[in-house]
């Protein structure tokens, strides 16, 4: 059975906001990784069209100017992976997507037997549910060194506690540290 993993930066009280983060080439080395070790994506609306808006490869093939040299191996790990969309208001996705309608559970479990090496959750709100329904199988939290006091907070409001044991730590040169759980 391959795992489901679920990872996402957040600051030291939790704020999962992607604009406070340190956004650095640790930080996207690690995150290259770790989609480099999924054979999929699973990925909820708000999460696919900000990772998509960002991280498609241009019509011209050429990264954008803004976007330096260490960012695109992420940049082309992205945009190379399988994609599963999660949404009930988006119809159709492009982009190496799939749609994924109906139940959610069977099709997880369905993708969780499938051969490979790990599928990768990707949106706040679709990990929640898959924490509520016990399928995620490791979480990599990305604390970033720095209090924001305000934004979205990572699993307000979960009806009941997750334990879970360390299985992983690294520390980045740029600050952030990296948990890995299960």
């Amino acid at each position: 059975m391959r795992p489901l993993r679920f990872s996402i930066n957040v600051t030291l009280d939790g704020c999962y906001d992607h604009t406070v983060g340190i956004a650095d080439a640790d930080l996207h080395r690690n995150a290259e990784a770790y989609i480099a070790q999924c054979d999929a994506m699973l990925l909820g609306r708000i999460t696919y069209q900000m990772m998509e808006e960002a991280w498609r490869m241009p019509a011209n093939g050429q990264w954008p100017e803004w976007m330096p040299p260490w960012m695109q191996p992420f940049a082309k790990t992205m945009d190379a992976a399988k994609k599963y969309l999660v949404s009930s208001t988006v119809d159709t996705a492009e982009w190496n997507t799939e749609m994924v309608r109906g139940d959610l559970a069977p099709f997880v479990q369905n993708l969780k037997q499938q051969p490979g090496k790990g599928i990768g959750v990707g949106g706040v709100q679709l990990a929640m549910a898959l924490t509520e329904l016990g399928l995620i199988d490791e979480y990599q939290i990305v604390v970033h060194p720095r209090i924001v006091g305000r934004g979205p907070t990572l699993f307000a409001g979960l009806s009941k506690m997750v334990d879970l044991k360390l299985v992983g730590r690294e520390e980045f040169g740029s600050g952030p540290w990296g948990c890995g759980m299960r």
